[in-house]
């Protein structure tokens, strides 16, 4: 059995999981990268390791430093864990609305819970966050949407780690969020096969479906225009929360337990293998269920989640 230094040693070399039972045409193949196997849960401990290094590197972090952050849940908890195991203390800007596990384990790792309107979602807590970091120059805000090391820590880790196990990808299919994880795999894909589709799954406009985000909703994220976002994505669809959470339900019929965004990628990987003839399509999960049991997503009626999630961000 492997042995590490420390718990960061584990974030990435994520398994790939064949679920192609579930693709419309049996000349598709859909894999699904669990990211959920991360130590903090998600896809975001990439993220939050790569931007505390970067800001270590570039002698921003001194220690014990008071760093904060906005999040919805799964960059708070990545960067709780990190800060816990760095020495760093660690403020949250969190929506109101998110599901209780996710506080309950920001609370664990030891971050400094700030809320913000759950009716103004990621929105209201970025905007937030940025006024409390104007306020407070003291304090260090690593700002996600703006960073370059967001997007790195795809380039540098996602991407090669889908390339080294699946070579035969044709396309990636990715939930639009801060976009780092489209931006970073999309453009490292491509260079090694200028061939490979890269699809942007986002919710309807005005509509939550954990987290992600509609471009056209008022709120590009930096890194977005910055990493050339619009001519990367070859195809951004938009899927509902009901099809978020039945494409959620019939991957647990496969025993992959995965939290609602997953649901969202995997319809729009769906979807994507409808449309083409034959290719390999690699979609990021970016988080287990269990962070979301409290919501009754896999056991309540689909019209009351449904409803649920227009009040409740999941992701």
């Amino acid at each position: 059995m492997a042995r590490y230094d420390n718990i960061l040693d584990l974030i990435g070399n994520t398994p790939l999981v064949d679920v192609s039972p579930l693709s419309p045409n049996p000349q598709v193949q859909i894999l699904v990268k669990l990211e959920g196997m991360n130590p903090g849960g998600s896809v975001k401990d990439r993220v939050a390791l790569s931007l505390v290094e970067d800001a270590e590197k570039r002698g921003v972090l001194e220690p014990g430093a008071t760093l904060i952050e906005s999040s919805s849940g799964n960059t708070g908890i990545g960067l709780a864990l990190v800060c816990r195991a760095r020495g760093y203390h660690l403020k949250v800007v969190l929506p109101t609305n998110v599901s209780i596990e996710r506080r309950q384990l920001l609370e664990i790792f030891g971050a400094e819970v700030i809320e913000s309107p759950g009716s103004e979602g990621s929105n209201g807590a970025v905007r937030l966050v940025r006024a409390l970091a104007a306020e407070h120059p003291e304090w260090v805000f690593l700002y996600q949407y703006g960073n370059p090391a967001n997007p790195r820590a795809h380039y540098e880790g996602t991407g090669p780690e889908i390339w080294r196990d699946c070579p035969e990808v044709t396309h990636f299919v990715a939930g639009l969020g801060t976009s780092g994880t489209l931006l970073g795999v999309g453009r490292y894909l491509k260079e090694q096969n200028p061939e490979v589709k890269v699809w942007a799954v986002e919710p309807p406009t005005g509509e939550m479906v954990d987290g992600l985000r509609n471009l056209d909703d008022g709120y590009v994220p930096p890194i977005f225009e910055d990493e050339g976002g619009e001519q990367l994505l070859d195809m951004k669809t938009v899927v509902s929360p009901l099809d978020s959470i039945v494409f959620t339900r019939r991957l647990a019929e496969l025993g992959i337990f995965s939290g609602i965004s997953t649901g969202a990628a995997f319809a729009g990987a769906v979807r994507c293998a409808g449309r083409i003839e034959r290719g390999t399509i690699v979609v990021l999960s970016p988080d287990a269920g269990w962070k979301y049991l409290s919501t009754g997503a896999w056991t309540d009626p689909l019209d009351e989640v449904v409803e649920r999630a227009k009040k409740v961000i999941y992701f």
